[in-house]
């Protein structure tokens, strides 16, 4: 762990989900990359990654510098030694951090930070306004077959996310339709809430389209190939919307699954000093402002949203969820020792399951 920033190496590599670290390519109005390398001589070199399973497998090959996991990820880099604990007297903007994040219990283990918060939000789910004449109230759209408002069935028409951390989105829809089952974590299930969630995944199997993890080819099938439901991210209704499409969302009456993201930094970063400096750079509130209304996201330096230095407004906080923390359950990884009862289901069973639910198993 560093204990000063020293001369930067003249780059720095970061794996990010997609529209996380934007240099204005994709709109010009959003760009806080360029200044970044123009400060500090450090160029940013960006990989996408689609998936928390995608994100992990690329840190465990190396070659980067930082990544910016999720819940379900975060837990596996510590636990697997990928990541190193960040020194945050190095990072001038940590006191600005919603205390809320700060040390929570996805990027911190045994009282070290292992990142700094980057953004947060719900998973949506985004619906096309034109086969729902009023909003749908519940996720039973994307999970069991209906007649929808335009007359025709959703089968064949709703999407899931190709993740087993989906698995989570059926134990939430349970524990508000199925409360015999006793689930009080959808990250935390016993053998028999467990196979009920993938009883629920089999049976939406019938029903879905496509598995979705590429968010552009998410809004395409939304576009184009008539896709009128699925649990997404603000980031596609944003675009979406913009293009002036019939697109909407809502977070249903069972609530729903959340990411809060980290910037963390490998074991073995070969540019450690640029890396410092791009931490210290996302917690700009400009920068926090601009990416939360790039993504639909909520910033994790709250100051982003009412400051006035970046595009954000508190109204945009409020739209994006910011006072719906508590109702968000945040991905985090699934292991068999677990809080809520005495055994659960670990990740890895997940891992393997929803592969045999998406191929009919």
């Amino acid at each position: 762990m560093l204990t000063e920033v020293g001369k930067g190496e003249g780059q720095v590599n970061i794996v990010a989900w997609p529209g996380y670290i934007e240099r204005g390519e994709t709109d010009k109005n959003f760009d806080w990359v360029t200044s970044f390398e123009q400060k500090t001589g450090c160029k940013v070199q960006i990989k996408t990654a689609n998936t928390s399973d995608e994100m992990v497998a690329l840190m465990n090959e190396g070659g980067f510098d930082l990544v910016t996991a999720s819940g379900d990820a975060s837990l596996r880099l510590i636990a697997g030694k990928r990541v190193q604990p960040v020194n945050t007297s190095l990072i001038p903007s940590w006191g600005t951090v919603d205390d809320r994040l700060k040390s929570a219990p996805w990027h911190t283990a045994d009282g070290k930070h292992y990142g700094v918060p980057y953004m947060w939000g719900p998973n949506v789910l985004m619906y096309n306004t034109e086969a729902f004449k009023t909003p749908p109230t519940s996720w039973k759209v994307v999970f069991e077959e209906m007649t929808l408002d335009d007359g025709k069935s959703n089968k064949g028409r709703v999407q899931a996310y190709d993740g087993p951390i989906h698995i989570a989105d059926a134990a939430n829809y349970l524990m508000a339709h199925k409360p015999e089952l006793g689930i009080r974590s959808p990250y935390e299930l016993n053998a028999e809430q467990y196979a009920a969630a993938l009883d629920l995944l089999r049976q939406q199997r019938t029903l879905v389209s496509r598995y979705w993890h590429d968010a552009f080819i998410q809004m395409d099938d939304f576009k184009n190939e008539g896709v009128v439901a699925s649990g997404s991210w603000p980031f596609q209704v944003n675009l979406l919307q913009g293009e002036g499409l019939p697109i909407a969302s809502v977070i249903p009456e069972e609530g729903a699954t959340g990411w809060a993201d980290t910037t963390m930094m490998h074991i073995d970063a070969e540019n450690p000093n640029c890396s410092y400096m791009w931490m210290e750079h996302t917690l700009s509130s400009n920068l926090m402002s601009d990416l939360s209304v790039w993504f639909g996201a909520n910033p994790s330096v709250p100051a982003a949203c009412t400051d006035g230095r970046g595009m954000q407004t508190a109204e945009g906080c409020t739209k994006n969820g910011m006072d719906d923390f508590e109702k968000i359950k945040f991905w985090t990884t699934p292991v068999s020792k677990c809080a809520s009862q005495d055994q659960c289901v670990p990740y890895y069973r997940w891992v393997s399951d929803y592969i045999g639910v998406i191929g009919g198993r």
